[in-house]
């Protein structure tokens, strides 16, 4: 339990939340939500002790271990699955003391550490971490990758593999889901339904907050308030109450008028002015209630494109390769004006490369790709936000292509778009990632066009910007092909799923739900082929040291089961004989009370020893099972 009492926490001159009280429960499932700038990774600061409470205090158990992803990470210059690997420091450490045991040759501290070792069930750890890290999106092969040779965002995944291999009684992610793709988040949902400690969570996924936690913490105004239930509980809840407060400041509002009304009538009047002066003060003493004020800052539309050519684009049985590596073949698709179609598929399948294709950024190698004469393409893409250049202002990057529209109405435009004030006027080099992604956008609506190619277009904006998204998507009138992890995006604004896999692109036929069902099956097919191909391309040599290898892992599982058994039987021997001994007649009288007593007692601890050794036993054959697969 970790307990908040009259908290307050400030970043420098910034006071970010002022006297919080709040109880974390063990077990409990808790998404951060909040505006940005509100306090969200502060919060996650102060818990693990890298921010101090400016007032109140903060009870953390003694001994709790908290597990969270590292910001950043070196170029590590060793295997992928061992960085993850080190991220369980308990097993770090035992195999270390066993390399010391022996180093030493110490046969009892070897057997005493393999018996350390089952217990936390550290012969099935590489298999877990390849898991993780084939389940974030990596390829087998990418497992003994250094993890210099990976880019940025790889790493990022890695470093989310590493904490969750880490042995934690509480788990803080913030925004997990930056770097992944849809089946990575598939894959991470179902890995945090089982996660059995405390989850604390910072995300602008709404689809994957409501599949993952059942508390809402939202920050707003310096105040944490804790909701029940997921995101989507939390946002009907919270619609209600900005209804009952709207409702409560016009009903005070009334009150205030009239009794205002009273005093402007009566306050110059003698025989009035002490009623008068009573209905000020109470006016003075009333506790304000707030008007509701618009919540999102964000309030954009796209502009009508002027023409919808039929067709907008025509793919006919082309062919995208990079060199001799063939990336999608035999693709057809007819584009028509205001089709709204959503790209699944796999990572690495080919989703990017298929948008690039309809951009005209790279052309098929077979087939052909025709475009119609008036089409105009509004492409968004992660290149695309890396290309702005970092010395201009918001303002000057619009003028470069409003055709000399007014002042003004550019500062309107990017208002909307929550550049307000100064903000228009400075270089977008210190600007967050979600500003610059908000302001390729801004660019890409401004020019009006009539299909939108659409890859990731929320990464790095939050929940506000998403949902403004998604209606200004809906109202669009011309095409759009995206591309994206967001659920919540995708089941709102398109109306046809289209599935890339297996160097195809076919119609989807079904839902979200079910796409979700197709990516798990898909996945353990697929981990089933490379586990044969593994085998039928492993050398005889490769076969006698992986064997060798099973060997030494089984030799102490096996010594340690003969060991359990052997004092099993010794206990079930000795619980046999105790049972014999209370069956003797005179055990019951009177003057054998406290031998009675003894032998009751005895047979309870060998019971007792006798469940914990049959679950050891069961344990240590689990063990022997897995490595038998």
């Amino acid at each position: 339990m970790i307990t908040f009492r009259n908290l307050t926490l400030c970043r420098g001159q910034n006071e970010l939340l002022s006297q919080v009280n709040w109880t974390i429960y063990h077990k409990q499932r808790i998404g951060v939500i909040g505006e940005n700038g509100a306090g969200k990774t502060s919060l996650f600061a102060l818990l693990q002790g890298q921010l101090s409470a400016e007032k109140g205090d903060l009870d953390l158990p003694t001994h709790l271990k908290m597990a969270s992803v590292a910001q950043e990470t070196p170029g590590f210059a060793i295997p992928a699955i061992d960085y993850v690997l080190n991220g369980d420091s308990e097993l770090s450490h035992f195999q270390n003391q066993l390399l010391e045991a022996e180093a030493k040759q110490d046969g009892n501290k070897i057997a005493l550490i393999h018996e350390k070792l089952s217990i936390i069930d550290a012969y099935s750890a590489p298999s877990r971490a390849a898991q993780m890290i084939v389940g974030l999106g990596f390829q087998h092969d990418d497992l003994q990758k250094f993890v210099s040779d990976f880019s940025g965002g790889w790493r990022v995944r890695l470093n989310l593999a590493r904490a969750l291999m880490s042995r934690s009684d509480m788990l803080l992610l913030d925004e997990p889901t930056n770097h992944l793709n849809l089946d990575a988040i598939v894959w991470l949902e179902e890995w945090l339904k089982k996660y059995a400690g405390t989850l604390l969570l910072i995300s602008h996924d709404r689809d994957f907050l409501d599949r993952t936690v059942d508390h809402i913490a939202f920050i707003k105004n310096k105040n944490l308030k804790i909701y029940s239930g997921n995101y989507s509980t939390f946002e009907k809840t919270y619609a209600d109450e900005l209804l009952l407060q709207q409702a409560a400041y016009e009903k005070q509002q009334k009150q205030i008028a009239h009794m205002q009304s009273f005093v402007n009538r009566f306050r110059a009047k003698a025989s009035k002015a002490r009623q008068a002066q009573s209905r000020m003060k109470a006016i003075e003493r009333m506790d304000l209630v707030c008007a509701v004020q618009a919540e999102s800052p964000f309030q954009f539309h796209f502009r009508e494109p002027k023409s919808n050519p039929y067709p907008l684009i025509s793919v006919d049985d082309a062919r995208v390769a990079y060199a001799d590596n063939v990336i999608l073949d035999h693709l057809h698709l007819t584009l028509a004006p205001k089709e709204r179609i959503a790209i699944l598929g796999p990572n690495g399948a080919g989703k990017s490369t298929f948008i690039k294709l309809l951009a005209g950024e790279i052309d098929p190698v077979y087939g052909t790709r025709q475009m119609s004469t008036g089409l105009k393409i509004g492409y968004f893409a992660q290149h695309q936000v890396d290309h702005l250049n970092l010395t201009e202002t918001p303002i000057s990057h619009l003028k470069n292509i409003a055709n000399g529209a007014a002042e003004l109405e550019l500062r309107k435009y990017l208002g909307s778009f929550g550049f307000v004030g100064d903000r228009v006027y400075e270089p977008i080099q210190h600007f967050s990632g979600g500003e610059k992604s908000r302001l390729a956008l801004a660019l890409i609506i401004w020019q009006s066009p009539n299909l939108l190619l659409l890859d990731e277009p929320t990464n790095h904006l939050d929940l506000e910007m998403r949902q403004a998204l998604s209606l200004a998507l809906q109202e669009y009138e011309g095409a759009m092909v995206l591309v994206s992890h967001d659920r919540y995006l995708v089941r709102t604004t398109t109306d046809q799923l289209y599935l890339v896999a297996d160097k195809k692109l076919v119609n989807f036929d079904g839902d979200l739900d079910n796409y979700q069902q197709w990516l798990m099956d898909y996945r353990k097919e697929k981990i089933k082929s490379e586990m044969v191909i593994e085998k039928q391309i492993m050398s005889k040599k490769e076969l006698r040291q992986q064997e060798a290898k099973l060997r030494d892992e089984r030799k102490p599982l096996l010594q340690r089961i003969k060991k359990i058994e052997t004092q099993l039987e010794k206990l079930q021997s000795q619980l046999k004989e105790n049972e014999i001994s209370l069956t003797d007649p005179a055990l019951y009288e009177i003057e054998n009370k406290q031998q009675l007593q003894q032998l009751l007692l005895k047979q309870t601890e060998f019971k007792k020893q006798i469940e914990k050794l049959e679950a050891d036993w069961l344990n240590a054959c689990e063990q022997r099972d897995k490595l038998d697969l």
